[in-house]
């Protein structure tokens, strides 16, 4: 993951700040608004900067980030499909990686994997196949 990313996000939840305190007055639901926007962009840059690898994999299977730290194991057998989603919408492109696990889907943008999502599935395709 490139560090810019929840580096900007910190750099928003200051914004934020700064915003408040110019803008906000006495106004008590203009703090808390600026207050709960603050800390989730805190949270977030933060998720990113503690927990930046987001899927490994390896000869047994995927290990993927849950949560704000969690982490869940899958093997080879419990993964029934890996795609590369592509959709298109006003102009704007975007690609993830998507995990099936039957129980659970698995989305992972390029800038969670540090890498191009059919990249990475053509990675997992092969070490899939090997195991």
């Amino acid at each position: 993951m490139k560090p810019v990313l929840p580096v900007s996000k910190l750099m928003g939840a200051v914004a934020v700040v700064v915003l408040a305190v110019a803008f906000a007055g006495n106004d008590p639901v203009r703090w808390a608004l600026a207050a709960v926007v603050g800390v989730a962009l805190i949270l977030w840059g933060l998720r990113d900067l503690l927990r930046p690898v987001r899927l490994a994999a390896d000869a047994e299977g995927v290990t993927v980030a849950t949560g704000f730290l969690g982490r869940r194991r899958l093997t080879w057998g419990q993964i029934e499909r890996v795609r590369v989603d592509r959709r298109s919408h006003r102009g704007l492109r975007s690609e993830m990686l998507e995990l099936d696990a039957g129980d659970a889907i698995y989305l992972f943008s390029a800038n969670d994997l540090g890498a191009l999502p059919e990249d990475v599935a053509a990675a997992l395709a092969d070490l899939r196949v090997s195991a």
